[in-house]
């Protein structure tokens, strides 16, 4: 999963690297609502807010709007529970914590290949909810093509000569009775 959700033409233009946005800003621009903002950050989807002075205001930064986006992108792309979304968010930041490891140049190659195994099986349990849900995907399209083959079997039996026959309303069959 990348770092930068898909951007739709309604997105606003995001925040300035350092800016600090208010949670009604950072909604518009991830096409959300303040409330759902604050119920992933209790699910834990999102950071907590900081500690801060009481009464003041909670600000977001640039790579909280783009973690926000890409929560909205796999939730209506893969169609995952809140719970089902925790986990695959939770092993794409345990894949990045390895990646930064990786990137170390003492590294010995004992512990690389370690880190390269934790990598794949955070891969695979990603993996493992998308093909869940392309699974699910893949059962729905099947029982919508039986049904469209039942019905267009159906259309032929009623009606052999050729296609579906236009439907008359009641008044189109008094027309053509008289």
């Amino acid at each position: 999963m990348s770092a930068h959700a898909a951007h739709t033409e309604t997105d606003l233009p995001g925040p300035a690297a350092g800016e600090q946005l208010r949670i009604g800003d950072v909604a518009r621009l991830a096409g959300t609502t303040p409330r759902t903002i604050r119920y992933y950050e209790q699910m834990g989807l999102l950071p907590a807010p900081s500690s801060r002075v009481a009464g003041s205001h909670r600000s977001y930064s640039l790579e909280e709007v783009e973690r926000l986006r890409e929560i909205m992108r796999l939730k209506e792309l893969l169609g995952l529970s809140l719970e089902e979304l925790g986990t695959l968010l939770a092993a794409e930041e345990a894949r990045a914590a390895v990646r930064v490891q990786l990137r170390r140049d003492d590294v010995d190659p004992a512990r690389r290949r370690e880190l390269l195994n934790e990598a794949l099986g955070h891969i695979d349990r990603q993996l493992e909810l998308v093909r869940r849900r392309g699974a699910e995907l893949q059962k729905l399209e099947d029982e919508l093509c039986e049904t469209r083959k039942r019905v267009r079997r159906k259309l032929r039996e009623h009606h052999p000569e050729g296609g579906p026959r236009p439907v008359s309303t009641p008044r189109q069959k008094e027309r053509k009775a008289q």
